[in-house]
Formats: C-alpha cells, sequence, structure tokens
C-alpha cells in the first residue's frame, strides 16, 4: 500500500455523534504515532445505497469508496453504537457486503457506545465473533463508554481514558512488529 492508512468506520445513524467522534479518537491518535493517514466513515458517509445494496457492486460510487477504504486499510477501528444490546442494523448490512477474505489479518480495534453499562459485553458478543468471521486480527483490548463517560460530547472518564491507551498501545505494538517484519522481508 503506497499511502498506508488507519481507517474508522462507525455504525451512528446521527450526526453529531459520540460514537463517530470516539472512534476518530482513536484512529487520529494511532496514526499520529506511526505518521499515518487517517480517515473516519460513518453510514451516512456510505451513501443512500446503502440500504438497498444486495451486493457491494450495488453501491454507489460514493458508497464503493468508503467499502474500498475499509478493506484497503493497513488498521481499522470500529465502533458502533448499542441498540438492544448489538450493533445497529445498517452496520451489519455494510459489513455483509464485504468480502469474507477481504479483511484476513487486519488489525481491527474495536469500539462501542451505549447508554449503560449492561451493554458493555457487547465488543465480546457481537462485534468480535463479526471480525473473526473475517480472520480479521482483532485486538486483545476493546473499549466500550457509556453515555456517564462522555461531558459535552468528549470523553471524560479517566477509566475509559487509560482503557483507550491500552487499546492504543496494543494497535501501536503490533503495527511497530508489522513494520519490522516487512523491513526484514525485503532485506532479504
Amino acid at each position: 500500500m503506497t499511502n498506508p492508512t488507519v481507517v474508522g468506520f462507525s455504525g451512528n445513524l446521527t450526526r453529531p455523534s459520540k460514537t463517530r467522534g470516539f472512534v476518530e479518537h482513536f484512529v487520529s491518535e494511532i496514526a499520529h504515532r506511526h505518521g499515518l493517514a487517517a480517515v473516519t466513515f460513518d453510514l451516512d458517509d456510505v451513501g443512500t445505497s446503502l440500504g438497498a445494496a444486495r451486493w457491494s457492486r450495488d453501491l454507489d460510487d460514493t458508497g464503493r469508496k468508503v467499502l474500498d477504504a475499509v478493506v484497503t486499510a493497513e488498521m481499522l477501528v470500529i465502533g458502533s453504537p448499542t441498540y438492544k444490546g448489538s450493533y445497529t442494523g445498517l452496520f451489519k448490512h455494510f459489513f455483509d457486503l464485504v468480502d469474507p477474505a477481504a479483511l484476513r489479518g487486519k488489525p481491527v480495534l474495536l469500539t462501542a457506545t451505549g447508554g449503560g453499562e449492561r451493554h458493555a459485553l457487547m465488543v465480546e458478543h457481537q462485534l468480535r465473533p463479526l471480525f473473526a468471521f473475517f480472520e480479521a486480527l482483532v485486538l486483545p483490548t476493546a473499549v466500550y463508554a457509556t453515555d456517564k463517560d462522555f461531558l459535552d460530547g468528549a470523553l471524560a472518564s479517566e477509566a475509559i481514558r487509560n482503557r483507550g491507551e491500552q487499546a492504543i498501545d496494543d494497535a501501536s505494538s503490533l503495527l511497530i512488529s508489522r513494520r519490522r517484519g516487512v523491513e526484514r522481508a525485503s532485506s532479504t
């Protein structure tokens, strides 16, 4: 990849969105540490063709560009608001359009937001299995934040910021390790 990127994708249905802001935080921190390009998308960025698309080829140009960015990213940061204990339906539909082999081995940081703590395992019981299906390399630390963890749209919880730092450190270790492997392979 000539321009390695950290791509965020948020399953939010509205703007402004705590979830998108949460995802953007991780995307920008990881990209800054490693000098990578960064971009974050949400469902609105995919466009109106998403709902009717049965295959990726059914997306309009805007939707295909978002899907291509997700598939070609060096690292993904994924997030969704939690509804009824799971991710949003259109979020799942977007990933239904991704080729099953397209995310194999791709590093993925999982995040989610929700109204309360009873949804905290959504990342483990919903998001992690989805990306395991794709054989993505899901980072061990996922981050979930509730409404009370935000103040005026900004992350205010020290505990969640600390967990986020742990997730960013996980991502950094993996990116550094992968780069060293590429450098070793190219020098032989």
